[in-house]
């Protein structure tokens, strides 16, 4: 079975733990428009964190790589969820696949929303993932 994700405006945290569950009940997941989902939390500090891991933590040619673009960002905040390292958890994250807007091949498909959007939580302070992506270097 296959499901399609629109990430617009969902929080990224709980779109993760939905696609990584459903990945290890063996459907496959496609999310679409990656850079628009949003992570939670003051943007000061979340910039902070990332611009941390990516330049200060570390050295460029061992890790921790932090992608600066979008759909490689929630991939990998999918990949943490899924315990990739086992075979299951292996077999469940080549299920997954991140898009930056929707490609011509899925235009047809309907998408479905999960969670709550950020216009459901007016109090929230957030960012979108592109925003981030292009804080701490990316150029999308």
């Amino acid at each position: 079975m296959e499901i399609n994700i629109d990430a617009t405006g969902t929080i990224a945290g709980r779109l993760a733990t939905y696609a990584a569950k459903q990945a290890l009940l063996g459907h496959t997941v496609n999310i679409f428009n990656s850079e628009k989902a949003i992570i939670s939390g003051s943007p000061e500090l979340v910039r902070k964190k990332y611009h941390y891991l990516r330049a200060d933590m570390g050295k460029p040619q061992k890790g921790p790589f932090v992608s600066r673009l979008p759909d490689r960002f929630l991939r990998r905040m999918i990949r943490n969820m899924v315990g990739y390292k086992t075979p299951r958890g292996g077999e469940a994250f080549k299920r997954i696949m991140c898009y930056i807007g929707v490609p011509t091949q899925h235009q047809n498909k309907k998408l479905e929303r999960v969670g709550k959007t950020a216009k459901e939580l007016p109090t929230l302070r957030y960012q979108t993932i592109g925003e981030l992506c292009r804080a701490i270097g990316g150029k999308v």
